[in-house]
C-alpha cells in the first residue's frame, strides 16, 4: 500500500511550497493537485493553475511522485498538453504521473466557457483525448483524425524522461472508461459511486473494483500490473478526520485490492476541514508501517 496526499492549488507559492516539501518529508509516496479552473464550493476563492503548481513542486522536491488528479478534456487539448507533460516529466526527473478523467458535464469548468465544452459524447471525446495523448507522448510525427481532436505531424522531441511515456492513471467508474483504463492506463483511480453513507460508498468501491477486474481480463492484462488508486476526497467521511479513521480507510482499501490511497490535505474550513497536525502523526505512526 502506498499513501498519497492531494494539495489543492489554492495557496500562494510562499505558503504552498512548505506543504509540498512536507509531503515528501513526511514520507508520502505521491502528491497531487486538482486540475480545474475553479472547484466546487471554492469557486471564487484563490485558485492557481495545475501546470505551474506542479512545475514549482517538481523543483521544490526531489523524491516524491507528483501528478494531476485529474486532467480532463474540459480544459486540455492533447497537443499542447503533451508538451506540458514532457516539460513536467523533465523538471521532476521522471517523477510525474498524469491522472486523466472525462471531466464533469456541468460545473464551473464548463460554465466558465459558456457551456460550449459539453460534447455530444463525453466518452468518445475522453477516449480520443487519452488515445491521442498516449500517441503524442510515445512517438514522433503523430497524425490523428478523430471526431473531437486532430493532429498533423505533431512532434514530441525530446520525449519523456520516463519511457515509453509518463504513466497514466485513468479515472473510471462506468464501463467505457473502465475499458479505456484497462487498455491504456498504468493505473486506475476511482472515487466510488454511492456517496450517501460510508458503508454504501465502500460497497460501491467493491463493485466497481470487480468490474475493473473484468475490464482487465478483457484486455488480457494481469491485475498485478496495474496500480489501483482510491481517491477519498468524495467519501462521506473525511479520511483524515482522525488517525483511527485514516487507518480504517487504508485497511479497507487494501482488502479491496487498492494499491494506492489518496487523501486531501486538511484545510482550515470548508471542504476537507481538519487538523494539519494529524499529518505529523500519520508520518510517525502510520506511513512507516506501510509496505
Amino acid at each position: 500500500m502506498r499513501a498519497g496526499i492531494t494539495i489543492l492549488p489554492e495557496y500562494r507559492w510562499a505558503e504552498a511550497k512548505p506543504r509540498w516539501q512536507a509531503a515528501e518529508a513526511y514520507g508520502f509516496a505521491h502528491a497531487w493537485t486538482f486540475d480545474h479552473l475553479g472547484w466546487g464550493a471554492l469557486v471564487g476563492e484563490p485558485w492557481f493553475g495545475a501546470v505551474p503548481t506542479l512545475s514549482a513542486a517538481a523543483l521544490a522536491t526531489s523524491r516524491i511522485e507528483l501528478g494531476f488528479m485529474v486532467a480532463s478534456p474540459n480544459l486540455r487539448h492533447p497537443v499542447p498538453f503533451a508538451k506540458d507533460v514532457m516539460a513536467l516529466d523533465d523538471l521532476s526527473d521522471g517523477r510525474m504521473t498524469v491522472g486523466v478523467g472525462a471531466g464533469a458535464a456541468k460545473g464551473y469548468d464548463v460554465e466558465v466557457f459558456g457551456g460550449t465544452t459539453v460534447p455530444a459524447s463525453p466518452s468518445r471525446r475522453f477516449t480520443e483525448f487519452v488515445e491521442l495523448l498516449d500517441a503524442l507522448l510515445s512517438k514522433d510525427r503523430v497524425d490523428y483524425s478523430g471526431e473531437y481532436y486532430t493532429a498533423v505531424g505533431a512532434r514530441n522531441a525530446p520525449g519523456c524522461v520516463q519511457r515509453p511515456r509518463t504513466p497514466f492513471v485513468v479515472a473510471a467508474n462506468g464501463p467505457k472508461a473502465l475499458a479505456l483504463a484497462a487498455r491504456l492506463g498504468q493505473g486506475w483511480v476511482t472515487y466510488g459511486n454511492d456517496l450517501g453513507t460510508l458503508d454504501g460508498w465502500w460497497r460501491s468501491l467493491a463493485e466497481v473494483s470487480a468490474r475493473f477486474d473484468d475490464a482487465l481480463a478483457a484486455q488480457s492484462r494481469r491485475p498485478a500490473t496495474v496500480r489501483r488508486f482510491l481517491q477519498t476526497d468524495a467519501a462521506p467521511v473525511f479520511s483524515l478526520s482522525s488517525i483511527e479513521c485514516y487507518r480504517d480507510f487504508l485497511g479497507r482499501a487494501d482488502e479491496l485490492g487498492f494499491t494506492d490511497v489518496l487523501a486531501p490535505w486538511p484545510r482550515d474550513e470548508g471542504p476537507f476541514a481538519g487538523d494539519e497536525a494529524i499529518l505529523e502523526t500519520v508520518a510517525t505512526d502510520v506511513l512507516p508501517t506501510l509496505s
